[in-house]
């Protein structure tokens, strides 16, 4: 029963299955390089689109200024400092020798040595001079790189506001962007998830179901794939409510099916085990009892059991005798597995 089929019948069957899946390959390549080309149609925004060109190169200028006079200050201060080691060095040096030399002099109390002491306090005075002048210079370099890395720093909080300013207007823009890309996808696969689905539903019995088939996988891959990854999150609410909703109209469906199935089985069951019979189908019936169901209810049935000859559950014949040899056998079968005598022969004669 479950090897109905005739062997070429089956290879040919999971030849049209291939070509379904390299069919549906070829489609799901072409539409991916679609879908992905789609962004390509709006220019993407930068964070400079959204900011004053002048004030931003100002700002840069004033920053790149501030950090080379900065530069430049820290060099100067570093030299004055030096002059000021070396004066204030001087300075104490001098200092020294005129103190030793003047506890001298007031030892002495030699008159002659007054000039010397004129000249000596005047290089003591020369030399605090230069330590002052030094240490002046020391303070002006400082100022100078304190002044260097403020304006660097007000330059560089501004564009922090222009960037941070800029930063809003470009993410508001990048989520309008992204939106419209997603309306572009949906645009392009709502239409091709329509056709599958009537194709699904009215052709996949048909003599080029491999196609159908294969343009099944190739919507599902994009709606799955291509579409549902770039839908707009807002924080989880559209995701969320997207979901929600597909899962309702799904669910809604299969329930529908589900109570549609029901009802034609409740009428099947009601129909003559003959029409029953003829509503049902060669292959489908082997299909069912292949699984160890009744092909008229689909319910649970023991087929190994040789005293079952009738649906326990629906009452439609399973098993019956050949007419020809009285061989009990499938009454589905088109021929007695005993005998070879038609089915048609075996059921006038029952």
């Amino acid at each position: 029963m479950s090897n109905a089929l005739r062997l070429s019948e089956k290879w040919f069957k999971r030849g049209l299955w291939l070509v379904a899946i390299v069919f549906a390959g070829f489609l799901v390549g072409l539409g991916g390089t679609i879908v992905g080309d789609l962004p390509k149609v709006e220019e993407r925004k930068k964070l400079a689109d959204f900011m004053d060109a002048a004030e931003v190169g100002r700002l840069r200028d004033a920053i790149k200024d501030a950090k080379r006079a900065g530069q430049d200050a820290q060099e100067a201060l570093a030299q004055a400092q030096l002059r000021l080691n070396i004066a204030q060095g001087d300075s104490r040096a001098a200092t020294d020798s005129f103190n030793a030399w003047l506890a001298t002099r007031r030892a002495t109390q030699r008159a002659e040595q007054d000039p010397e002491l004129i000249g000596r306090t005047a290089d003591v005075e020369r030399l605090r001079k230069l330590q002052r002048e030094a240490l002046a210079a020391v303070e002006a370099q400082q100022k100078a790189s304190l002044d260097a890395s403020q304006a660097a720093t007000r330059a560089q909080d501004r564009l922090a506001e222009l960037e941070h300013a800029a930063g809003e207007e470009l993410r508001a823009a990048q989520r309008s962007q992204e939106l419209r890309v997603f309306l572009y996808r949906l645009a392009v696969t709502l239409p091709l998830l329509a056709l599958a689905g009537w194709l699904f539903a009215k052709k996949r019995h048909g003599t080029y179901w491999p196609f159908v088939w294969g343009f099944a996988f190739f919507a599902a891959f994009t709606f799955f794939v291509e579409l549902v990854p770039y839908l707009p999150s807002y924080g989880g609410y559209v995701r969320y409510t997207v979901g929600i909703v597909i899962t309702v109209l799904v669910g809604r469906q299969a329930i529908l099916a589900m109570n549609r199935y029901l009802e034609r089985q409740k009428q099947a069951e009601a129909m003559p085990d003959a029409k029953r019979r003829e509503v049902l189908g060669y292959d489908m019936a082997l299909a069912r009892l292949a699984k160890g169901v009744c092909p008229g209810c689909e319910r649970p049935v023991d087929l190994k059991n040789e005293r079952i000859d009738f649906c326990p559950h629906c009452g439609i014949g399973l098993f019956d005798r050949c007419g020809g040899c009285r061989e009990r056998k499938s009454a589905f079968s088109l021929f007695c597995h005993a005998c070879g005598a038609p089915a048609s022969r075996s059921a006038a004669s029952a």
